[in-house]
């Protein structure tokens, strides 16, 4: 159990990278490094049922973090290599809780990936394991992920229940109750809010939008620096869909640099946000803004 203790300890740095880069190859490699180690520790001497079932948890939930490095890097091929080791793994420990996040790491890489019945049929994998009756802080995940894939749908009715169900279960979770660290890193009303405006982004409604987006913002621990940089780039062009330029312009240049320029969803949203700026304002002096500041950061990239 000492390996697993310092084992658990990496996975914590692993999951502090990820909240301040997101979606780099390093961290990706790194995670995918552990889960081999966890791996060789089963080869190594004898070792009780305990002791193996916690080193096949711990090696599952380092591919997990690879998995969803990869999915954050948009790395579609190497984060499906990663879900399929991790779901064995998961299935040799037995660790309800991490099946739930390898399963729910699914159904959001496959709806980044636009299939929309494969995100749902893996959501809701995880959503019918018994974690999520024991404790609905788990269900209050599922249902808000769920409420981004209805969104990316474009299914609004669904998307609204299932953000109304989500609160309603986050409310009813027990505060203080053991939960895995990983959940505990980040799910929150800021996360709950963040899930929100992506699928009322997807679905059009961009007073909506934006209010989920402000209300994230407000929330969002100040190590979440990942998750800033996605919902600011977001909150830009609920902004901007609305007919602002001169503010959605604004709350774009308020992404940082190495977000803007290391980080693939961001790059992508924020390029996606000067062709619709390009688009939607050709004579406003903000696209001249933009595109000078957008070149500051392809100089110091």
């Amino acid at each position: 159990m000492t390996d697993v203790a310092r084992l658990q300890g990496e996975f914590a740095e692993v999951i502090a990278s990820d909240h301040r880069h997101g979606g780099q190859r390093t961290i990706e490699q790194r995670a995918a490094d552990l889960a081999d180690e966890a791996l060789n520790l089963q080869n190594s001497g004898s070792a009780t049922q305990r002791v193996r079932s916690n080193l096949y948890a711990a090696a599952a939930a380092f591919r997990s973090s690879a998995m969803w490095a990869a999915i954050d890097g948009r790395r579609y091929n190497h984060a499906i290599t990663h879900m399929r080791e991790a779901q064995a793994l998961a299935e040799m420990s037995g660790d309800q809780e991490i099946k739930f996040r390898i399963w729910s790491h699914a159904g959001t890489m496959y709806r980044h990936m636009g299939r929309s019945a494969d995100a749902l049929a893996a959501n809701d994998v995880a959503r019918n394991l018994h974690v999520t009756r024991r404790d609905p802080l788990f269900a209050s995940l599922g249902l808000a992920r769920q409420g981004a894939i209805y969104g990316a749908a474009h299914d609004p009715t669904g998307a609204r229940r299932s953000f109304d169900q989500a609160q309603d279960a986050m409310d009813r979770a027990a505060p203080g109750a053991q939960r895995p660290m990983w959940l505990l890193a980040f799910y929150d009303r800021a996360e709950l809010d963040s899930l929100a405006l992506s699928a009322y982004l997807a679905l059009g409604d961009h007073p909506s939008a934006e209010y989920h987006a402000h209300r994230s913002l407000s929330g969002l621990r100040p190590y979440m620096v990942r998750s800033r940089a996605i919902t600011t780039a977001r909150l830009a062009h609920a902004q901007l869909a609305q007919g602002d330029a001169d503010a959605a312009t604004a709350t774009a240049m308020k992404v940082p640099a190495d977000a803007a320029t290391q980080h693939a969803r961001v790059s992508r949203m924020l390029m996606e946000f000067g062709a619709a700026l390009r688009a939607t304002a050709p004579g406003n002096s903000t696209v001249q803004t933009w595109t000078e500041h957008a070149a500051t950061w392809r100089t110091t990239a």
